[in-house]
């Protein structure tokens, strides 16, 4: 069985990657943070998450160019906590990159209904599930390459969608009933900027796993910081544009439970029938297409790292003639398209489909970020002689930020969200119960310096 990765990926694949992981954030989803926290609510409620991801990638770098390896957050806690803590890290990190892409691809299936509404959402979101699995099956290189121009696309069409809605944009749109539905601050605002915290992380949710193409990289401890950090101060800068320019447009409460708020945004500034409009739905999608894309990525290389260190079925690990780990692939795909379908027998606490399974990726990025810092802190304690190309810059205090921020975001999201917080649990519970079931398949897999820290 063939269980190495090509290096085939430059910076800028890295870029495209990281921010193409994360910019359908910026399509989607957040606006649901409206809802609960209002305009002005969620500004805040996004400015401290801007901050926790600029200290976490600032740290996070460190560990991924100093231990480039596919399992990302896995393989650094198990360097740092040993078995138990790749455990935790690598089934925090799958509950994240696998329920992820559900929410992305009923998203794609809405903004095409908009254009066909005889479609049925699901069903788009099916076909893109097929059509993008297939992608990524036929190499990382081919897979890299499509990702970067879907994402430079993406990144133009926010930037048109600011100057088109720019000139419409009002202070008193924005700041109306921006308290958490009301005009004045108060305790009912406090709550919704907490409660607001899943929705403004997924305007950055999974920029870390660029993290797991770090074995697939040409000369990681070069191209991985460049692409991180270019990374993350692109996606503060769109985050921030598109939330203010579509909030101002008109009554953002119209924009707040949706799943197409940009079209919807820019429909109050040009009409529904302005050629913006129609080239907005259609080139919106490549935002979409990138994020899902790239996360069927990211699920598939920790798939196959905690299946070749034993902590999954080994068969998960076996690549294909391409050399892509095709099982891995397959077996996320399956998994979201039996969440897409859920909904009619499962309910969470109210929440729409795509709502829900935001709220459970973010469980997951949230406890995989507190393990990451953890692993920063301790490897640099038991590890003082690991080569570290790149340092945390401000360090104590940076980490220390991020992970106090992080703490903060699992303590809230467990006191709103205490359902699929259980549910989360139950996952994790799981994971464990296997991990006590099969030491001997653990013990069978094949040595790896990166985890051990043996030469």
């Amino acid at each position: 069985m063939t269980s190495k990765l090509k290096p085939t990926l430059g910076t800028i694949h890295l870029w495209g990657i990281a921010v193409g992981l994360v910019i359908s954030g910026e399509y989607f989803g957040w606006s649901y943070g409206w809802g609960v926290a209002g305009t002005l609510g969620f500004l805040i409620t996004t400015a401290l998450i801007a901050t926790m991801y600029t200290c976490f990638i600032f740290s996070f770098t460190e560990l991924t160019t100093a231990i480039p390896h596919a399992g990302g957050p896995f393989a650094y806690s198990r360097r740092a906590f040993g078995e138990t803590g790749g455990l935790i890290a690598g089934m925090a990190t799958l509950i994240e990159f696998v329920f992820a892409p559900p929410a992305i691809a009923m998203a794609i299936g809405a903004y095409l209904n908009v254009q066909f509404p005889e479609l049925n959402p699901k069903y788009a979101a099916v076909g893109a599930y097929i059509v993008f699995m297939a992608l990524n099956i036929l190499g990382v290189k081919l897979a890299a390459m499509f990702e970067l121009c879907v994402t430079v696309l993406a990144v133009i069409e926010l930037l048109v969608f600011m100057g088109v809605v720019a000139p419409g944009f009002s202070v008193a749109n924005f700041t109306a009933n921006g308290w958490s539905g009301g005009e004045s601050f108060g305790l009912p605002a406090v709550s919704g900027i907490f409660a607001a915290i899943p929705f403004a992380i997924w305007f950055f949710l999974a920029i870390e796993g660029a993290a797991m193409a770090a074995e697939e990289a040409k000369d990681p401890k070069r191209t991985i910081p460049k692409a991180y950090i270019s990374g993350i101060l692109t996606l503060v800068v769109l985050a921030i544009g598109v939330m203010l320019l579509a909030g101002g447009a008109g009554d953002w409460r119209t924009l707040s439970n949706i799943n197409d708020p940009l079209p919807q945004a820019m429909k109050m500034i040009v009409g529904e029938h302005s050629g913006w409009m129609h080239m907005l739905v259609w080139i919106g999608l490549f935002g979409l297409i990138a994020s899902f894309h790239g996360i069927i990525l990211g699920y598939s290389r920790q798939f196959f790292a905690l299946s070749r260190a034993g902590y999954l079925p080994p068969g998960l690990a076996k690549l294909s003639r391409f050399q892509t780990p095709h099982r891995a692939i397959i077996a996320g795909g399956l998994i979201g398209i039996a969440a897409i379908f859920s909904d009619n027998w499962i309910n969470l606490q109210g929440m729409t489909l795509t709502a829900a399974m935001i709220t459970m990726a973010v469980f997951g990025a949230i406890v995989m970020y507190l393990m990451s810092m953890l692993s920063l802190f301790r490897l640099r304690r038991i590890a003082p002689e690991m080569e570290r190309s790149f340092l945390a810059p401000g360090y104590p205090w940076v980490p220390a930020i991020a992970l106090v921020l992080a703490f903060v975001c699992l303590i809230a999201m467990l006191w709103f969200n205490a359902l699929i917080g259980g549910l989360f649990i139950a996952f994790m519970a799981v994971g464990y119960a296997y991990f006590l079931l099969t030491k001997a398949q653990r013990d069978r897999a094949p040595a790896d310096a990166m985890l051990s820290g043996a030469d």
